[in-house]
C-alpha cells in the first residue's frame, strides 16, 4: 500500500489543464516497495496485479478526474459532478498486465475546463487531496 497527498495552498498551485496530471507530491504511509513515486504526479506499480485505488480531491469548478495507466485514460475509472465546490471522490480496481506500470489522476484530455484545486476549503487551515493505492493482488 501506500498513500500520497498534496496540501493546498502550496501543492498544485496552477490550474489543472485538459490531459493534465493532479500531483501529489507528498508522502504518507507507505508499506514495501511494489508502489512507488516516479515524480510529483505519476506512480509506479511494480507488480503485475489488481490494485484499489482512491482518490480526492477538492476542486473549485464543475468538473471531472480519471485515472490513466501508462498514459491510457481509463473509461471505467472516470468520476465527478455538476455543480459546486466539493471534492471529487473516485474508487476502482485496476488490473495490470505488465511490471512498472505508471498510475496518474489525470482532468480528461478531451474536457474544455482546467481545474482550479481549491485551497484553504472552509477555514484557514491548508486542505489535502489524497491517492491510496493498495495492491489486492
Amino acid at each position: 500500500f501506500a498513500v500520497f497527498y498534496a496540501l493546498m495552498p502550496g501543492d498544485n498551485t496552477a490550474t489543472i489543464a485538459p490531459g493534465t496530471d493532479v500531483s501529489f507530491p507528498q508522502d504518507g504511509s507507505i508499506g514495501g516497495t511494489n508502489i512507488t513515486r516516479l515524480d510529483a504526479s505519476s506512480f509506479n506499480l511494480a507488480q503485475p496485479g489488481s490494485y484499489q485505488i482512491l482518490f480526492n480531491v477538492g476542486v473549485s469548478e464543475a468538473g471531472q478526474l480519471v485515472l490513466s495507466l501508462n498514459g491510457v485514460e481509463l473509461a471505467s475509472t472516470v468520476v465527478g459532478r455538476a455543480t459546486g465546490t466539493s471534492d471529487i471522490v473516485g474508487i476502482s480496481i485496476v488490473t495490470t498486465t505488465t511490471a512498472n506500470s505508471v498510475l496518474t489522476v489525470r482532468n480528461p484530455a478531451d474536457n474544455t475546463t482546467a481545474l482550479t484545486v481549491t485551497p484553504s476549503a472552509g477555514g484557514t487551515q491548508p486542505v489535502s487531496a489524497h491517492l491510496v493505492i493498495t495492491q489486492l493482488q
